[in-house]
C-alpha cells in the first residue's frame, strides 16, 4: 500500500506532529472566521509555499491534489449558481488553503507519528468511558493508509475501462471500486481480530 509521507528534512518535517496537528486545527478555525478575500488569497499563497517546501516534485504534488481540486471546483460551480462571485470565491479560497496545508502536514508526517500523536491526545478521554484511545489511533491509521490505495485503485479501474474501449462513467466505476474496497476492509478486520488488537479488558 502507498503512503502519503515523503521522507525529507524540510522545516515542516522537523516540526513535531502535535504542533502540526494543532496548527492545522487553529488555521482551519481562522480560515472559516475570515471573510476577507485579500487575506484569504494571502493564506492560499502562504500554504502553497509551505506545500512546495515538502520536497515533492511538482508533477507529483499536483497529482496528489487533483481529486480534491475537482471537489473544490464542484463547490465553486454550485456556489456561483446561487451567489455573487465574491461570495462564491470565499469558500473556494478557504478550502484551497486548508487543502494545501493539510497536504503539507500529511506529506511530512508519517502514519506512525499520526497514530501515536492522536492516540496520546485522546488518552484523557478514556476516563469518560466513551472512547478507547487506541481505537481512535487505529481508525485514523487505517484511513490514512487506505485513502491513497483507494485513489490508485480507482485510477486502475478507469484505465482498465479505457483499455477495453468502455466509457469511464462514475456509475460503472464505483461498483467495482466499492466491492474491492469492502473486500480489503474485511481482510483487514479479520487480521485485526486474529491478532486480538481490539480485545480491551480481556
Amino acid at each position: 500500500m502507498q503512503s502519503l509521507y515523503v521522507d525529507g528534512n524540510s522545516p515542516m518535517h522537523r516540526l513535531s506532529p502535535r504542533v502540526k496537528l494543532v496548527s492545522l486545527a487553529f488555521f482551519g478555525i481562522v480560515l472559516f472566521i475570515s471573510q476577507n478575500i485579500a487575506l484569504l488569497c494571502g493564506f492560499v499563497l502562504l500554504t502553497a509555499v509551505v506545500y512546495r517546501t515538502t520536497g515533492l516534485p511538482l508533477g507529483e504534488s499536483l497529482r496528489r491534489l487533483r481529486p480534491v481540486f475537482l471537489t473544490i471546483a464542484v463547490v465553486a460551480l454550485f456556489n456561483l449558481l446561487f451567489s455573487p462571485w465574491q461570495a462564491a470565491l470565499v469558500p473556494v479560497l478557504r478550502l484551497t488553503a486548508l487543502m494545501l496545508l493539510a497536504a503539507a502536514v500529511t506529506a511530512t508526517t508519517s502514519i506512525t507519528a499520526f497514530i501515536d500523536e492522536v492516540t496520546a491526545l485522546a488518552r484523557p478521554l478514556e476516563r469518560t468511558g466513551w472512547v478507547q484511545a487506541d481505537d481512535i489511533g487505529l481508525a485514523l491509521g487505517l484511513v490514512l493508509r487506505f485513502v491513497p490505495d483507494i485513489v490508485s485503485r480507482y485510477q486502475a479501474i478507469r484505465e482498465a475501462h479505457k483499455a477495453r474501449g468502455l466509457k469511464a462513467r462514475p456509475t460503472t466505476l464505483l461498483a467495482p471500486l466499492i466491492i474491492l474496497t469492502l473486500r480489503d476492509a474485511d481482510n483487514v478486520a479479520a487480521a485485526i481480530d486474529a491478532r486480538g488488537i481490539r480485545r480491551h479488558g480481556s
